[in-house]
């Protein structure tokens, strides 16, 4: 979702790309064993890391050993500096997801590889893939959240610009235009794709439940904020 967006941006931008994937044809490469990683990274001046899990297992196995193994052969390859991809509130989200990135962030820390790490807030095109999912059975099921939605595009262009930069050594956040509940962004959904879907609010108890409707999504101070809401990005998908 994010990783082509990056890439084409840093292609716009006059760099030399690599892209580092299990099915990349020039350079396979494999983050939890660190197979062909040696190879891949020779003579990299910086290294994008937006890897993902499916599970929270594979996640971990991917972004925290994996991310080990990817440090580690940045270091033996003299890469000086390394852009770790991650989400705001992550180390405040009591999910399974948002805890292997906060493990993975603070491994990105304690590397000897200098470092920036990028926080963005959920992207318009996740929230939108989860509404497409749901809307088989003609109900939205959504807990009361604050977010912030951004577009992949303008998270990636914000990664980019780190990316060339020196590392800085801590968190840059990145965060949509406009805050708004979670149930808003369902009903703008269902205005512009015209799809019948009952939205259905549901009720989230407990530490999850009040974090998420305490802002733990959303960056009102985000270092960098998107200018593409999502309304105007939906519409631009040519419902």
């Amino acid at each position: 979702m994010l990783g082509r967006r990056v890439a084409r941006e840093m292609l716009s931008r006059g760099h030399d790309v690599r892209v580092l994937s299990r099915r990349s044809a020039e350079h396979p490469v494999d983050l939890r064993t660190g197979d062909g990683l040696d190879r891949a990274l020779a003579g990299c001046d910086v290294v994008i890391d937006a890897a993902n899990g499916r599970t929270p297992k594979q996640a971990r196995a991917t972004l925290v050993d994996g991310g080990r193994l990817l440090l580690a052969a940045e270091d033996r390859a003299g890469v000086p500096h390394h852009v770790c991809v991650s989400l705001v509130g992550c180390d405040r989200v009591p999910l399974g997801y948002f805890r292997v990135k906060a493990e993975q962030e603070r491994v990105v820390e304690h590397g000897a590889v200098p470092w920036s790490i990028v926080r963005a807030t959920q992207f318009h095109e996740f929230v939108t893939t989860g509404f497409d999912l749901l809307r088989r059975w003609r109900v939205l099921p959504m807990p009361g959240a604050l977010m912030q939605t951004v577009a992949c595009g303008d998270a990636a262009r914000a990664i980019a610009d780190v990316a060339e930069g020196a590392p800085l050594g801590k968190r840059v956040e990145v965060a949509g235009p406009e805050v708004v509940d979670a149930r808003v962004l369902a009903r703008t959904w269902r205005a512009i794709t015209r799809y019948r879907v009952m939205i259905l609010p549901v009720w989230v108890p407990g530490r999850l439940g009040r974090s998420l409707r305490s802002g733990v999504l959303i960056s009102p101070e985000a270092d960098v904020r998107g200018t593409t809401t999502y309304a105007d990005w939906l519409t631009a998908q040519q419902w």
